[in-house]
């Protein structure tokens, strides 16, 4: 809604307004009365275009960054040294004070100013832009890079102000006029009573409203100088009062009265007097002493070669734009070319912020600016959700905007930066971990004697990382500690760049417990008969390594991932392979790659032998379990149980049910559905497997059968299914351990028992008292 009615406002400014009227050469003359159109557009600008009442110093700031920039261009070519009526020169500066009595605000700048003609033209027209007049005549040249493209920002000062005066010296014109206006359709244009009090330049005077009074606060301007117009190339000062104790000086009559009392009273003083004396010429005052306070002091270190900025210079610059105490961990300092160009400056803090995957938060890390001015820092994907703990800055000459530099509009351009912010974001991460194999490979050729070719390679990898900071240790860990799980979460969304993403994906594993393996470390230690690569989810590392389905892959020398994150097991859900591997988890139900013609016969024929067995394990728990197998993998447990190839894992069942918002309902539940696998090599097996032959009925096997499956089911994740059953058939089994009946009764109490123990107390007790006594 509010770019349409931009949209109509920048067609009403494109028409050429009339201006009626005549002034008078030292009087304010009758008033000049905007066009209707353009008093109904004013108010439009006013109270609808800007949310933001602090835009209006960005706005004036930026204009007059425009003018000192313009009279610097052409003083190049055409050098003059004006002064003002008092002998002074303008300052190539702005600055600022506030008159809390007047309640008026002042901002001063000696750029290019304007004449009697510019004044009606710029300020008497909405939507004229003298900058881009400027531009025109300067079109040939590279440098004259301005900042005001349209004509509107001016007025954003009728935010704040009931009244403005703007009092304007221009190098063409001999005298010095004033515009004023309280932005109510009319307006005056007069030379200025005062003379040349400017020299050259402009500045305005603004009388704030009943409602503005947080702006003749200092603190809220240099606040919003800060936030909009910090790396503005001009010095910005603003006027500060400071009180001091000075030695109170004393009048000649004062003086004169000292020495005749002196003469009066002699030459004689005793201590006391002595000491008045001295307090007295200690007295000091309190006086009142105005300076000029320089606000935006950080510079604009992006718009430098990366070649010319320290490291201590990033790390001064990233604390000023993050408030953050630490120095950033990674940092990379580039310039876009092409289409479109851009500059900018990344940074990977040094640690995670606490609500970083909360969604309810945008992180205003990205600031946006164009030709050093802010923008905004409120893109929602300027990077993606995944990427939201990169902090940084961006720069563009190309990007446009629409009247009110407030609204950004949807551009081509635009998604260009998108896309390029995103690929060098990606590339910084990719870095830090090539550095790492980097700092690896040199450890390993210092200690082969190979110092001075690691030097010259130290040197190259200086030179090639220019644009970034060089790391002299090893540092993807700490990073991928801190943000691993944000770039888990880019696995999920971000299906352009996964595979990117997959490259950068660290765990834990059986071989190297101690740090952490890329899939491509993996990938190279595998022999090569290995086809896939497999991994186990779980809680943990130690939970992980009491699971029974890792005792098979340890056995047969298989490298396991150990994945602990909860989101892991829905990352592997997205990545069907890596360099050509299938990624196997050991929790499911899979078959070996050595599984060849003759393990195929041998397996026929174990599966028909064991068919009865198999046959009996299902119709004993029956929809509890998906099927039942001879197991293929080399365990010392009796049973397992896994899950079918395509269902989710109780690893995966334990992680919906434990969501905040997850439901615990009947459907979730089937979902984590098992495959039973029986180790026919384990006495217990093989003790069902003979008593069922013998009776189908038999009791002991039943329970002994139903005790394993449960029990599986607790060492491998699963919930059990009845709790009270398994309980009594512990209890059953434990009775049979110990020979004991199975319905043997609970023993009879003999309470003589205790009224015996309790009179033998009684005596006790009795008889110490006496040998206490004694004693005594």
């Amino acid at each position: 809604m509010r770019l349409a009615i931009v949209a109509k406002l920048l067609i009403i400014c494109c028409l050429t307004f009339a201006i009626i009227g005549e002034e008078a050469a030292t009087t304010k003359g009758a008033p000049q009365t905007f066009q209707a159109e353009v008093s109904k557009m004013l108010d439009i600008l006013i109270n609808s275009l800007y949310t933001t009442r602090a835009i209006f110093l960005r706005e004036i700031i930026s204009n007059a960054s425009d003018a000192l920039d313009k009279i610097r261009f052409q003083y190049l070519t055409e050098p003059k040294e004006p002064k003002n009526d008092a002998g002074e020169a303008p300052t190539m500066d702005i600055r600022i004070r506030v008159d809390k009595d007047k309640r008026t605000l002042y901002m001063r700048d000696g750029g290019i100013g304007m004449t009697k003609e510019e004044l009606s033209a710029n300020l008497g027209s909405l939507g004229s832009s003298g900058t881009k007049r400027f531009l025109e005549k300067m079109k040939e040249s590279n440098d004259a890079n301005f900042i005001g493209q349209f004509g509107v920002g001016f007025y954003s000062v009728f935010l704040v102000s009931s009244k403005i005066r703007v009092a304007s010296k221009s190098d063409s014109s001999d005298k010095q006029y004033i515009w004023e206006s309280n932005g109510d359709g009319s307006y005056f244009l007069y030379e200025d009573p005062r003379g040349n009090t400017l020299g050259r330049g402009s500045e305005l005077e603004m009388e704030l409203k009943d409602d503005a009074d947080e702006f003749l606060e200092n603190d809220k301007i240099k606040e919003a100088i800060h936030k909009y117009s910090e790396f503005i190339h001009f010095p910005i000062f603003i006027e500060t009062i400071k009180f001091e104790q000075v030695k109170k000086e004393t009048s000649d009559e004062d003086k004169k009265d000292e020495e005749k009392k002196d003469d009066e009273e002699g030459d004689v003083k005793d201590e006391k007097d002595e000491e008045k004396e001295k307090e007295k010429k200690e007295e000091t005052e309190t006086i009142q002493k105005k300076d000029w306070e320089l606000v935006n002091e950080n510079k604009p270190i992006w718009t430098r070669a990366a070649s010319e900025v320290t490291e201590e210079e990033y790390n001064k610059f990233y604390k000023a734009i993050t408030k953050d105490y630490e120095n950033p961990l990674y940092y990379t300092h580039f310039t876009a070319e092409g289409e479109v160009q851009f500059k900018s400056i990344l940074f990977i803090p040094g640690r995670a912020p606490h609500n970083i995957y909360d969604t309810q938060i945008v992180h205003a890390n990205i600031r946006l600016y164009v030709r050093r001015v802010f923008i905004t820092d409120e893109f929602k994907d300027l990077l993606p959700r995944y990427l939201n703990f990169v902090k940084g800055v961006v720069d563009s000459d190309d990007l446009p905007l629409n009247v009110s530099r407030e609204v950004l509009q949807e551009s081509r351009i635009l998604k260009i930066i998108k896309k390029k912010l995103m690929r060098k974001v990606l590339k910084m991460i990719q870095d830090i971990a090539d550095n790492d194999k980097r700092l690896e490979k040199e450890e390993k050729d210092k200690k082969e004697g190979d110092s001075e070719k690691d030097d010259k390679k130290d040197e190259e990898s200086d030179d090639e990382r220019k644009e970034g900071k060089v790391l002299k240790e090893v540092t993807y860990p700490k990073f991928y500690e801190e943000f691993g799980k944000s770039l888990k979460l880019g696995m999920i969304e971000d299906g352009t760049n996964r595979g990117k993403l997959t490259k950068l994906m660290r765990y834990k594993s059986s071989k190297s417990e101690d740090k952490f393996t890329s899939f491509e470390d993996y990938v190279d230690r595998m022999p090569e008969s290995q086809k896939n690569i497999y991994f186990l989810c779980g809680e943990s590392v130690d939970k992980i390594k009491q699971s029974p389905v890792l005792e098979d892959a340890l056995s047969r020398n298989v490298e396991v991932i150990y994945m602990i994150d909860a989101i892991d097991e829905y990352v592997v859900g997205h990545i069907t392979d890596f360099s050509g591997k299938k990624l196997v988890n050991l929790a499911k139900d899979f078959k070996w790659e050595d599984n060849d013609e003759q393990q195929q016969k041998i397996e026929k024929g174990r599966k028909i032998k064991y068919e009865p067995l198999t046959k009996w394990f299902k119709d004993l728990v029956g929809e509890k379990v998906t099927k039942v197998v001879i197991t293929r993998r080399k365990t010392s447990e009796p049973v397992l149980l896994s899950s079918p190839q395509h269902g989710i894992t109780a690893n995966m069942a334990r992680i919906m049910k434990g969501q905040t918002l997850g439901e615990k309902n009947p459907s979730q539940e089937a979902d984590a559905k098992r495959v039973l696998e029986l180790n026919h090599l384990h006495p217990l097996i093989d003790e069902v497997f003979k008593r069922i032959k013998t009776d189908e009925k038999d009791k002991v096997a039943e329970d002994t059968a139903w005790v394993l499956v449960d029990t599986a089911a607790l060492q491998n994740g699963f919930d059990v299914t009845d709790a009270t059953l398994f309980a009594k058939r512990i209890n059953r089994m434990l009775r049979q351990g110990v020979d004991i009946a199975s319905d043997a009764p609970l023993l009879e109490e003999d309470v003589s028992e205790y009224e015996v123990e309790e009179e033998e107390k009684k005596e006790d007790s009795e008889e110490k008292k006496d040998d206490d006594k004694e004693e005594l």
